[in-house]
């Protein structure tokens, strides 16, 4: 069975990334994640990372749309 749920060290890996980027990611809400236990430790579900990267490929081609339409105008 396949995890639901992912540390924000296995995010910084996944997005090969650093630890701190990931952390910046779920404070600033473009990740949506969850605080557990007493310590508070961030997960985030695999779902909800599945549809940042999505949503992130759909970001990027509207950027590089944006610049190729803008360099041919």
């Amino acid at each position: 069975m396949p995890k639901r749920f992912i540390s924000l060290t296995e995010l910084a890996e996944i997005l090969d990334i650093s630890a701190a980027q990931a952390y910046a990611l779920v404070r600033s809400g473009d990740l949506p994640a969850i605080k557990i236990g007493g310590r508070g430790q961030w997960r985030v579900e695999t779902s909800v990372l599945e549809d940042y990267i999505q949503r992130m490929y759909a970001e990027t081609a509207d950027f590089v749309r944006a610049q190729g339409d803008r360099d041919s105008g």
